[in-house]
């Protein structure tokens, strides 16, 4: 009798696991318990019992994402009945600031607000804190509460009442995914020319192909005047605006740095000598792409690194051999910018459904949330390779865009995805993608991120208004001291200038915002 009461008790206890999580559903739940959630983070399921609906702005080009594959699955994991709100990119800030003006706003925002309107409706209590739910958000306190070296936001991006609204994700970006410098291999290997190690192995490689092609301008670009914050950064500086030197822990001014007159000089040295295009700030993109796409005119640019490929391609039956690759940046640190991981906020309506709201976000920062919203359901729309990575069963011959994903399962829709599933389609490089990846391995090769400040209103004034003249006369000066050939004495008369405009007032605005921050 004994043995029979245990085996009815087991069997019992194994029901209730199996059906405790669908007990007390409401007919209009879209819960479905057959479906396997993978890791969820700790979050458990289902988030709502009661089918409560949630709203969420989203940015899309495509307009039936509610009927998606990715929105079904949400729906029947989590139990919430979300309906997506979704704008084109080039009307939904707008759509978002009457919807918020007519106090009609999404339970989730998903589009990125400006950080003074929404330190604005959080004072005005339009949203709910997201510290007021931490406990309750496992995958949100992992990433930001736990992890000391992502915990900066609840100093940064604090409200006025220093409290946190905004839901961050992160880990979305890859980690060379920006402007890069880049050269053509074929030419390179023809000559026998290696990879520059300086800026002075850099000048004489240009010199080197100057002299192996005459009418050549081996380095040319269509930054712009936003070359000189593109070059910059191997010099280990922002310019046109202040930047953090990690080493002396104080706040300069790019623009009037002397090692920014070095990247001048050197920039004007080249210019003189006829290794830089001489259209390099008044290239048109049709201009530039001409010029760098012939057998022989151009072999060095800086650009977004897709362009590899993207010429690769165009140049296929004019220069087959043509082999565009990543290259090392050219000035003394040799460095570039580091990726921010950290994903623009999400905030979520001061209602009675915040906590279901915050929850599905954090769904979404799960594994397993993000591997839904990037890839799917294995065996349903993808299976994992030998490599470990995706293969998407529907693209059986190809790595799909992102795009690609978005029309068909709704992937990667911007405002809900929070984080990136690595294995998936936006990670899986071609041979020349990879070599940028395997630059930024070496952490040292990266420029820090700088801290990001809370300026006070009196500080926001003094910093939007000098910032503002000096974007413009910074610019001005460096275009015409490379271009005009200018030396120590405009220089100085910058300097002078520089000060009249206000940067040493601007540098102490920095500086002192970060005193505070420091002590946080």
């Amino acid at each position: 009798m004994k043995k029979l009461l245990c085996l009815l008790m087991a069997i019992t206890m194994i029901l209730a696991l199996f059906t405790g999580c669908s007990e007390n559903l409401s007919e209009n739940s879209p819960y479905n318990p057959d479906i396997k959630a993978g890791d969820t983070g700790g979050l458990k399921m289902p988030i709502s019992k009661t089918g409560e609906e949630i709203t969420w702005s989203v940015t899309s080009a495509e307009g039936n994402l509610n009927d998606s594959y990715v929105v079904k699955k949400i729906r029947e994991i989590t139990g919430v009945n979300v309906k997506l709100d979704v704008y084109p990119a080039s009307v939904a800030m707008e759509k978002i600031n009457v919807l918020i003006a007519g106090g009609q706003i999404p339970d989730i925002i998903g589009q990125g607000l400006e950080q003074s309107l929404a330190d604005d409706l959080c004072t005005q209590g339009a949203f709910a804190a997201v510290e007021d739910y931490i406990d309750k958000l496992p995958n949100f306190k992992k990433t930001f509460v736990d992890n000391k070296d992502n915990n900066w936001i609840f100093k940064s991006y604090a409200a006025p009442d220093e409290k946190l609204y905004g839901f961050y994700g992160y880990d979305y970006n890859r980690d060379i995914n920006t402007q890069a410098t880049m050269y053509r291999k074929d030419i390179f290997d023809k000559h026998g020319l290696k990879m520059w190690n300086s800026p002075e192995e850099f000048y004489q490689t240009l010199k080197k192909l100057k002299e192996l092609y005459p009418s050549s301008t081996p380095y040319t670009t269509k930054s712009g005047d936003g070359v000189f914050g593109a070059w910059s950064t191997s010099w280990g500086m922002v310019a046109h605006t202040p930047y953090y030197d990690e080493e002396e822990k104080i706040w300069k001014f790019t623009d009037v740095d002397p090692a920014y007159k070095e990247m001048l000089d050197f920039m004007k040295k080249l210019y003189k000598e006829g290794l830089i295009d001489p259209e390099f700030i008044t290239n048109t993109q049709p201009a530039w792409t001409t010029k760098m796409t012939q057998p022989d005119k151009a072999f060095v640019t800086t650009d977004w690194i897709g362009r590899m490929e993207m010429f690769k391609e165009q140049t296929k039956d004019t220069v087959p051999d043509y082999d565009l690759r990543f290259a090392n940046p050219m000035g003394p640190k040799g460095t570039m910018k580091e990726p921010q991981q950290v994903c623009w906020a999400r905030y979520v309506a001061n209602n009675e459904k915040a906590e279901t709201a915050f929850k599905l976000l954090d769904f979404c920062l799960s594994p397993f949330g993000k591997e839904l919203i990037t890839m799917g359901i294995e065996g349903e729309t993808y299976t994992l390779g030998e490599d470990g990575m995706a293969d998407y069963i529907e693209f059986p011959d190809t790595v799909p865009a992102i795009t690609e994903l978005e029309a068909k399962y709704g992937m990667f829709v911007e405002g809900m995805y929070l984080s990136f599933d690595r294995r998936s389609s936006y990670f899986q490089f071609s041979e020349r993608e990879q070599e940028a990846q395997e630059f930024a391995k070496d952490k040292s090769k990266l420029e820090p991120i700088d801290p990001i400040l809370v300026f006070t209103e009196e500080e926001k004034e003094v910093k939007n208004r000098i910032l503002a003249d000096f974007e413009k006369a910074g610019k001005e000066f460096a275009t015409k001291y490379v271009l005009n050939d200018l030396g120590d004495k405009e220089w100085n008369d910058w300097l002078k200038k520089a000060e009249n405009l206000g940067y040493k007032e601007l540098v102490k605005v920095y500086n002192d915002a970060q005193k505070r921050f420091d002590v946080k």
